[in-house]
């Protein structure tokens, strides 16, 4: 008999001991498998440090730290969830967006970030994820394992049905889970501007309250009390006149800055005659001529109004200020279910919505309410600002 012959015997230097076919599997084919062997180091991972976080955090519930290792466990899967996203994305091609992170709570105390954590629903959905994962591991490497010496050539049918079942648990447990959850990421935050916002009028009104009306008081009072004490020694002269001119001065002064706090706060004005007559009475303060225009078949809700009046009063101001424009117009409608306003002016153009605080404080306190702020400002001009608040009927 003839000896077969050895691999450096032959002329191509092949072997017969490795299957051609195995050798022309395509990279994807390659990738699968190795995401399938990699399974069962993956899934014993996650399976112990599941087992271990239920268990140790469970027995320690009735403690204070129990919770709290619990919630430090479900921010840990969050990150396994994410290595797992990008193995997934690396070796099957599945494509799956990041989850929302868990929202910041601004002022909140720790037992709130604490309760946030705990009802984290995609720190659980990993906790199931890795759980799951340990049989099913287990049953994809020892398939693959025996199909690589025995069924080589149905190999990568087998692989492709087991990946597609590993793609399939990828997307429905470490995907986000809906539209909600980013729906109520997007609102905890609005909430905490709504917050931040209402923190900042709060320290706006106590400011100019202390350093306006306040030191005019403070001032009245000195000089009241000079004058006082002039008259009760009987010595009215034209000192005294002139204490109690200064007074009456002081005061008048002290009513015009009240009222225009109250009004930084919310204008008679709004309030008894609506939005028309509000925006109104404040395009008449403009530099720049401004002609308003609206069309309201009735009275948005107080808070909507509010939040035109003065996103109207801040753009002219802007107006007034930087545009150097010669006129302006303001613009009010309802569409549908919407209330759309629309500040135009022909200044030089270039506003940046991203450049100020203060257009950056306009489109939070829009988004807050889930409306939409636009800046049309090519430079030179004009510019176009459209801020677009859901309609809520007035309920009073």
């Amino acid at each position: 008999m003839t000896a077969p012959a050895s691999v450096a015997d032959r002329a191509d230097g092949s072997d017969d001991r490795l299957p051609p076919a195995r050798l022309a599997y395509p990279a994807h084919t390659w990738k699968e498998i190795g995401h399938l062997l990699l399974n069962l180091p993956v899934a014993v991972f996650g399976f112990v440090y599941v087992m271990t976080a239920v268990f140790v955090s469970g027995l320690l519930t009735l403690t204070v730290i129990g919770l709290p290792l619990l919630a430090a466990a479900l921010l840990g899967a969050r990150q396994l969830g994410k290595l797992e996203r990008a193995r997934a994305r690396a070796l099957l091609g599945v494509r799956v967006e990041e989850p929302t992170p868990l929202p910041l709570v601004r002022g909140g105390g720790p037992v709130q970030r604490l309760w946030l954590a705990l009802k984290d629903p995609v720190g659980w959905r990993t906790l199931l994820y890795d759980l799951v994962r340990l049989p099913w591991g287990i049953l994809t490497f020892c398939t693959v394992l025996i199909s690589l010496f025995v069924l080589w050539p149905v190999l990568p049918f087998v692989a492709r049905g087991l990946a597609n079942v590993d793609r399939a648990m990828v997307r429905g447990l470490l995907s986000p889970s809906d539209e909600l959850e980013r729906r109520i990421a997007e609102l905890e935050s609005d909430r905490g501007v709504v917050v931040d916002t209402a923190a900042a009028d709060l320290r706006r009104i106590e400011r100019d309250l202390h350093d306006g009306a306040q030191a005019r008081l403070v001032n009245l009072a000195m000089g009241l009390g000079l004058a006082k004490e002039k008259l009760l020694e009987g010595r009215a002269d034209d000192d005294v006149a002139a204490m109690v001119d200064e007074a009456h001065g002081e005061v008048k002064l002290a009513l015009q800055e009240l009222r225009d706090l109250a009004r930084g706060i919310h204008p008679a004005v709004l309030t008894d005659r609506g939005l028309d007559a509000a925006l109104s009475s404040v395009a008449s303060r403009c530099t720049v001529p401004v002609k308003v225009t609206a069309d309201l078949p009735a009275r948005p809700a107080a808070a909507i109004e509010g939040i035109a009046y003065f996103t109207v009063s801040e753009l002219l101001q802007n107006i007034s200020k930087h545009s150097q424009a010669r006129t302006a117009s303001v613009e009010v409608w309802r569409a549908r279910d919407r209330l759309l306003v629309q500040v135009r002016d022909d200044g030089r153009g270039g506003a940046d919505p991203d450049g100020g605080s203060g257009m950056r404080g306009l489109a939070e306190r829009l988004g807050a309410v889930d409306g939409l702020f636009v800046v049309d400002s090519p430079p030179g001009g004009p510019t176009v600002v459209t801020a677009e608040l859901p309609w809520r009927d007035r309920t009073e």
